[in-house]
């Protein structure tokens, strides 16, 4: 799927404010991120740190938490880092590979830089499939 720059954009917009609401206050990385739905709305998540690190939840799985809890299902996603194009992790690949394993992904940095879009499969080229649903 190929994002319309203005959608691209929106998505981008809603990682940013999000990524600054983060809870990072153990590795001091704020993540922000997007998804959109198939109708159209976005849901923003960031990332939330915890001293136990484990239950730490990224910033991709929220705005995917998020987005279905409210009937949608995600079909691009968005993430805004501290630092130019840096991937959803392997977790979050999965979570997003659950809805759409090519929907488009755009990376970018906190403060404008130039974004990058990728596919999903190209970040996760053999995403595990239960195939007996």
């Amino acid at each position: 799927m190929t994002l319309a720059p203005a959608t691209a954009e929106r998505l981008l917009g809603t990682a940013r404010e999000a990524r600054q609401h983060a809870y990072a206050p153990y590795s001091k990385f704020r993540v922000g991120a997007a998804v959109l739905v198939e109708d159209g709305r976005v849901f923003a998540g960031c990332n939330v740190e915890n001293s136990s690190f484990g239950l730490t939840v990224c910033a991709e799985r929220n705005a995917v938490a998020a987005a279905v809890v409210a009937g949608g299902r995600p079909i691009a996603v968005a993430v805004v880092t501290d630092d130019d194009h840096v991937g959803p992790c392997g977790a979050c690949r999965q979570v997003l590979a659950e809805f759409d394993q090519d929907m488009t992904v755009v990376l970018a940095d906190h403060d404008g830089g130039d974004a990058r879009s990728v596919s999903l499969s190209e970040l996760l080229p053999a995403a595990f499939r239960f195939e007996n649903r």
